[in-house]
């Protein structure tokens, strides 16, 4: 047999590694080139799949997560390829942020020789990476063999998207990718996993005793957390509120599951309806520290251990949600979907709307808030300062409403959450749980990758600093990303000062009004240095006309901020002074 014929019928682990991907519909892949996967990243181009490869593997990390979060209720995880150890270690932060967030990722490593590794004899980039990265995320599995590559990435794809979402690992040692096997075994051995999200159906006597109190509610309210938006039960959900007529208020990033200009959101009076409320439905919303761990004086408490009056109906895939931190009355073990629908069956079409006292109560408060920020909003000084920047960007997604806007920062993401209406769901993408900074262009390059839509990412001149370099991978894969910096010169401001006299600048201060348009148009992309209103529309509105990528250093009043952003009580401050 001549040497042709007997290698057309190998495959190797490089094949196997795609074809196993490809098989269970992902095409998308985030990383950087390298050793020990630089070939890899090679084939998978060649076969078709769509290689995104960034400067960093932090970015390509958070690329993944989000990808994850867009596309994990239809059993797709997002995917994250890297080198060994560095690499690996770079990609950790956003796997743990994943994890957190309940987001589908995984994160592929290709990693040193087991034998030199378990014996620490000091191979190249030596680590026990499975060991470090288990503690961080969901599921953790190493491929030490071609034959197991498909059931490696099965159980990968399953642990992601399957229950809780979360991050999973997978270590392909270097000496994975050069075996090789017979090509029609190896074939077979690729799993297409079959259900990889399957229906957690709840329990019946769940549904009827939450509906029970939903029914006895005098104040009743329901709050949306990012895991509806995530779960894509958006019709059911809408149906849910509007039946029940109940107000609702949606957490940042399960805006827009319905118009944030709809009659019944309650996003305007939320400081009024937490502590007011009797009965609390939660979908898709943890009661962590975004939500003061439902007691304390946001929901009426006397302190911030003290429960307020307030029952609660939680519907969770994990039960081990319930109980958290205050009692839940009314729990409901199940995916969102499944849950949301046996509600809808069970209220049928006579539910008692609440009662008046409330809904007008609401709806004072929600005229009286939005009259006074409209007259804060119509106001355009100069320099600009983040509520007349974002008034701009409030207007752009009202005229543009299937963008996609990207947030992060402190100031830049408290004002924004609050100023920028989001009319279609899944359409903001911000920093979730855990605050972190510089998701900002890993978040955008992936929300451009995987809605081929248009892109706004919002970002504080601090936060942008994290990714920042991520402009020339927007440029080079030419995606319609419009990246907006508000700079104000600093962290949270620009005005800080060295308290010695000294040369340095205070910690929290940067450079002087930097040009940061500049380094987009060092990359082939439009930059756009806006002092006034004005010119920060034309910028927006040209770079969404054209679909180019343009980065926007919007100029914004240096005093403008607040220390930490809506979260300064979280920032410890000495007693002592000397």
């Amino acid at each position: 047999m001549s040497n042709d014929a007997q290698t057309s019928t190998l495959t190797d682990g490089f094949h196997l590694v795609i074809d196993a991907l490809k098989l269970n519909g992902i095409s998308n892949i985030y990383g950087l080139p390298g050793i020990p996967v630089t070939d890899l990243t090679r084939m998978m181009q060649a076969e078709g799949m769509r290689v995104i490869s960034f400067r960093h593997e932090a970015n390509a990390g958070n690329a993944a997560a989000i990808a994850g979060f867009m596309n994990g209720a239809k059993g797709v995880p997002g995917v994250c390829l890297t080198v060994s150890a560095p690499g690996f270690l770079n990609a950790l932060v956003a796997l743990a942020n994943a994890t957190t967030n309940c987001w589908p990722m995984i994160l592929i490593s290709g990693s040193s020789e087991r034998e030199i590794v378990d014996l620490s004899q000091g191979d190249y980039e030596e680590m026990d990476q499975l060991a470090i990265a288990k503690p961080l995320c969901k599921a953790a599995f190493r491929v030490l063999n071609a034959e197991d590559i498909g059931v490696g990435i099965a159980r990968a794809i399953r642990a992601a998207v399957s229950g809780r979402p979360g991050g999973v690992y997978l270590d392909l040692p270097a000496k994975l990718f050069s075996q090789t096997m017979d090509a029609a075994a190896g074939k077979a051995s690729l799993i297409k996993v079959v259900d990889p999200a399957p229906r957690q159906i709840p329990a019946p006597e769940s549904i009827t005793r939450a509906l029970n109190l939903l029914k006895g509610a005098k104040k009743p309210l329901i709050l949306l957390g990012k895991g509806a938006a995530y779960a894509q039960a958006d019709k059911d959900i809408q149906a849910l509120v509007e039946k029940t007529g109940i107000p609702y208020l949606p957490m940042s990033m399960a805006k827009g599951i319905l118009p944030d200009t709809h009659p019944q959101s309650a996003a305007a009076a939320r400081s009024f309806v937490l502590p007011e409320a009797d009965v609390v439905l939660l979908i898709g919303a943890r009661l962590n520290w975004l939500l003061s761990h439902g007691k304390g004086k946001t929901w009426g408490g006397k302190d911030h251990k003290d429960w307020g009056g307030q029952k609660f109906i939680q519907i969770d895939i994990a039960s081990t949600e319930f109980d958290s931190n205050v009692r839940i009355d009314a729990p409901i073990a199940g995916d969102i979907g499944s849950c949301v629908s046996a509600m809808l069956a069970g209220i049928g079409n006579s539910w008692t709307k609440p009662p008046a006292d409330w809904t007008n109560a609401i709806n004072d408060k929600k005229t009286k808030n939005i009259a006074k920020m409209a007259e804060t909003l119509a106001k355009d000084p100069k320099p600009m300062n983040f509520h007349s920047a974002l008034n701009v960007v409030r207007d752009i997604f009202k005229a543009h409403p299937d963008t996609l806007l990207v947030n992060e920062g402190a100031n830049a993401l408290d004002f924004t959450r609050s100023i920028v209406d989001m009319y279609k769901p899944r359409k903001r993408l911000d920093v979730g749980t855990w605050g972190v900074m510089g998701i900002g262009m890993g978040f955008a390059v992936a929300a451009a990758v995987e809605s081929n839509q248009r892109v706004v990412a919002v970002c504080g001149d601090s936060a942008f600093g994290f990714s920042g370099m991520e402009v020339e991978t927007i440029a080079r894969y030419n995606l319609p990303v419009c990246v907006v910096i508000f700079n104000n010169n600093g962290v949270y401001r620009g005005t800080d000062v060295n308290p010695t006299g000294g040369a340095d600048v205070a910690p929290t201060v940067f450079v002087k009004d930097a040009r940061y348009e500049k380094l987009m148009e060092a990359f082939g992309g439009v930059g756009v240095y806006a002092q006034t209103t004005a010119e920060l529309r034309k910028g927006i509105e040209d770079a969404l006309k054209s679909g180019k990528p343009t980065l926007i250093n919007a100029i914004i009043d240096e005093t403008a901020g607040t220390e930490s952003g809506r979260i300064t009580s979280l920032n410890p401050a000495a007693a002592l002074k000397k």
